[in-house]
């Protein structure tokens, strides 16, 4: 029987007063990106091969495996984890942006020694300041 040992995916959902264009350049533009959460070298094409600054933690390699215009930018973090952000029309100038952070398996660390169990409950924190306050109050500007 296999283990499962997979923890939660991190989700974060939150509306944004601004059309989904404005939303959309903000989630899937390297200068976008790099306002609202780190430096990077994104570019939006599926296979680009892109580096995530990560202070501190040095440069992530990053690989963009799903683009949707409008809708999805999903890219492979690191050695482990997948990040997705899903977007979604309202109407009204408003837009639901949806963070997904999955990839987390408590019988793993990163690079730093740090388990994924420990990790994981660190970043659910980072990015509910991020989702909530960083990238609304960058795009809503």
């Amino acid at each position: 029987m296999v283990k499962n040992t997979a923890l939660p995916e991190i989700r974060k959902t939150v509306v944004i007063n601004a059309p989904i264009e404005k939303v959309w350049k903000a989630v899937s533009t390297s200068e976008g990106i790099a306002a609202w959460w780190m430096q990077n070298t994104f570019k939006p094409e599926v296979g680009c091969e892109f580096v995530l600054n990560a202070g501190p933690y040095g440069d992530s390699p990053c690989k963009v495996t799903d683009l949707e215009p409008m809708t999805k930018v999903g890219f492979d973090w690191d050695k482990d984890w997948h990040l997705t952000f899903e977007l979604r029309d309202l109407g009204d100038n408003k837009t639901e942006f949806t963070l997904i952070h999955s990839g987390f398996d408590v019988e793993k660390s990163t690079a730093f020694g740090q388990p994924h169990s420990v990790v994981r409950e660190i970043m659910d924190g980072g990015w509910e300041k991020i989702v909530r306050e960083k990238l609304p109050s960058y795009v809503e500007s």
